[in-house]
């Protein structure tokens, strides 16, 4: 039977174990919303016997091996990889065969208490004026003159698992005009990041206001003082007032490489399994990057409640899309507006069909691992012999007292 001391015990430390050993603590003495709570519950059980699953057998030596089910939490870093294959998959027809661009929107730190009180209408405001910024750009004849091609993804955290509020948005090198051709970048760059960040600037803090006047920001579970429109106003004009960051990659050469760094970024948790180091009584420990020391790799040792606070800052509303597309590939016109975007660029104006590819494909291609071979003999097939049940349906069933 799978448990997670047993991984543990073997040097194999993840962050079920962190829920495992601390979390009914943390949850005793601190107040969670439900989705927080689902997270953890979920990365706690993720491949136990708790989800259930089945049993397989050998049908050369007839070893048993167990399987159990995956929580399939969007937090969980061991549920990711299929998700994220399969997303890929489907992004493969929209990539058209420009370069891409890579830019980074990033939030001011002081907004990030007031997405810790109202999350869903912070993040939902910078997609809005992030992606607002750069379509007005793309239509602006001065830089493009038409529809862009943009994905947006949602970032709430830095290497410390701090609160660092960013958009990484990945935009293609040119823009489809209203008569249906191709216009590519003049200046050998997309846009002038100075302009971006003045302009992303001005939208969100109108934004912000016009949340403020409507309520849709919880001013009072704020650590600010926000509750009187004086001190309000006084926060705008200091966002007004501050410089905002918005930072230019080189761009990417071709589809492969758009590949490559979706898959970095697109379906990537607060932390990953393989950056944590150690787990005890009183602290979590995992390495980190330093940016401000040259990317130096070091490791950082958090007292286990810290360490479960920052990590469910991270977890989003019930719902929210974190990754959102714009422009000539937003869902409503997406597969007319391609066809065109190809037809300009020359280019066949569907892509050709990719047959599915199953499971067991998946695996060989992505971990080299056969996942019907026998881990055992290497060479029989593992069939499947016998459901696990959960243990909730194991329990008998419970009668009503005459």
């Amino acid at each position: 039977m799978h448990s997670h001391a047993a991984d543990a015990a073997r040097g194999k430390v993840e962050l079920a174990h962190v829920f495992a050993r601390h979390g009914a603590t943390f949850q005793a003495a601190n107040r969670l919303v439900p989705v927080q709570y689902r997270a953890m519950r979920a990365i706690a059980t993720c491949r136990t016997e708790a989800l259930g699953g089945h049993i397989e057998r050998c049908d050369a030596c007839a070893a048993l091996r167990y399987h159990y089910h995956s929580c399939r939490n969007r937090h969980c870093p061991k549920c990711q990889t299929l998700a994220k294959e399969r997303w890929l998959a489907a992004r493969r027809a929209e990539l058209l065969p420009v370069p891409y661009f890579h830019l980074v929107f990033t939030l001011p730190h002081v907004v990030n208490t007031l997405a810790q009180g109202t999350p869903r209408t912070i993040y939902s405001l910078l997609f809005e004026t992030v992606s607002a910024t750069l379509i007005e750009f793309g239509a602006n004849p001065r830089w493009l003159g038409g529809e862009i091609a943009a994905t947006l993804v949602l970032h709430t955290w830095g290497q410390t698992l701090s609160q660092h509020l960013h958009l990484h948005c990945l935009v293609a090198a040119g823009a489809l005009s209203p008569s249906g051709q191709w216009i590519r970048p003049r200046r050998g760059f997309l846009f002038p990041v100075k302009a971006l960040s003045q302009v992303f600037r001005g939208k969100f803090v109108a934004g912000l206001a016009r949340a403020f006047d409507t309520g849709r920001i919880n001013v009072a579970g704020s650590s600010m003082a926000l509750t009187e429109p004086v001190q309000r106003a006084r926060l705008l004009a200091a966002l007004r007032d501050s410089s905002w960051v918005v930072y230019a990659k080189q761009p990417f050469g071709g589809p492969q490489q758009v590949l490559d760094y979706l898959g970095r970024y697109t379906h990537r948790v607060a932390i990953s399994n393989h950056r944590l180091v150690s787990v005890s009584d009183q602290q979590v420990r995992f390495r980190y990057k330093d940016y401000a020391h040259g990317n130096a790799r070091k490791v950082l040792a958090l007292d286990a409640a810290e360490f479960i606070r920052r990590f469910l800052l991270h977890v989003l509303p019930t719902g929210f899309m974190r990754i959102r597309h714009y422009g000539i590939i937003a869902n409503r016109a997406k597969v007319t507006k391609l066809m065109h975007a190809r037809i300009a660029l020359g280019e066949p104006s569907t892509p050709p069909p990719r047959p599915p590819e199953s499971i067991a494909a998946f695996w060989l291609r992505i971990a080299q691992r056969n996942v019907h071979q026998c881990p055992y003999c290497r060479v029989g097939r593992m069939v499947v012999i016998a459901p696990i049940p959960t243990p909730r349906a194991r329990a008998p069933p419970c009668h009503a007292s005459p």
